[in-house]
């Protein structure tokens, strides 16, 4: 914990997760003030909380209104799709960044941009935090969390999909794969992991269902992407016809962690927490 008497600003995307981190941030005795994404944010979750709707694009308005609230530290949180340049609509301080960061940054992976804009913010003294630097309990712990052990051949395409996501990670693609008998069904891309898990299904191969494995990339900065798993996941791998989840112990975090856990229990399906780092 980083104890800090300046109200802890959230960037905000979709789900519940920055949600539940303002709660359990003002529950402990800190302030917080909410910018919420206008195009990822579901809006009537903030009702109530310290917060502001702007849209995308709008790097200003989200600079200016922080700065008002006199926050000095930042949580990046939430799911979010990238968008394309076109969309974007910059306003004057957006366009400015987007000439900072340069066409090559722009045109990387998710981490190579996040990088991007934690060296925007901090050029507007921010300071860029994770939301497990300001909140205990967040991340997932090794072993078994939820339902039954995996078996051998589940074990078996748990480590081919650590060693896809070990394969991936240098080049900036994405976190998660899933993987059956061996065979790997499909790797995230742009798309996120729900859609991804989505795509899998339609591909799975008769007999045993597979894994969903995902994992930081390696040297990955974990205060701006960790890996999350929730609820939504749950049901996506169990519409997708899955036996389960493989995780990275102590860089997940795990979104409404009781529901989650009981939800996969529920529906048989494991969620298992790796101890080694990938």
């Amino acid at each position: 914990m980083i104890p800090l008497l300046t109200p802890l600003g959230i960037i905000a995307a979709g789900g519940e997760m920055p949600v539940q981190l303002a709660r359990d941030v003002m529950a402990a005795g800190r302030g917080v003030f909410i910018v919420a994404i206008r195009e990822f944010a579901d809006a009537p979750l903030y009702a109530g909380l310290p917060h502001k709707l702007v849209r995308l694009g709008a790097g200003g308005a989200v600079i200016a209104a922080f700065k008002a609230a006199g926050v000095r530290d930042l949580v990046i949180l939430g799911r979010a799709k990238r968008p394309s340049l076109l969309a974007l609509l910059p306003d004057a301080w957006m366009a400015g960044a987007l000439a900072k960061l340069g066409r090559s940054i722009l045109a990387g992976g998710d981490d190579t941009l996040l990088r991007g804009v934690k060296r925007l913010l901090e050029e507007e003294g921010f300071v860029v935090r994770g939301a497990h630097e300001v909140r205990a309990g967040l991340l997932a712990a090794p072993g078994l969390l939820a339902g039954p052990a995996p078996d051998a051949a589940q074990r078996a395409d748990i480590d081919r999909g650590v060693a896809v996501l070990r394969a991936m990670g240098p080049v900036d693609v994405g976190q998660a794969c899933v993987v059956q008998q061996g065979l790997v069904l499909a790797v995230e891309a742009i798309e996120g992991t729900d859609a991804m898990i989505a795509r899998a299904g339609a591909l799975r191969r008769e007999g045993p269902g597979g894994v969903l494995v995902k994992l930081p990339k390696p040297g990955q900065d974990l205060r701006l992407d960790m890996p999350t798993i929730g609820p939504a996941t749950v049901g996506a791998v169990a519409a997708a016809g899955l036996a389960g989840i493989a995780i990275a112990a102590g860089a997940t975090l795990l979104a409404e962690r009781d529901t989650t856990l009981t939800d996969a229990s529920a529906r048989g399906l494991f969620i298992l927490s790796l101890e080694s780092d990938p």
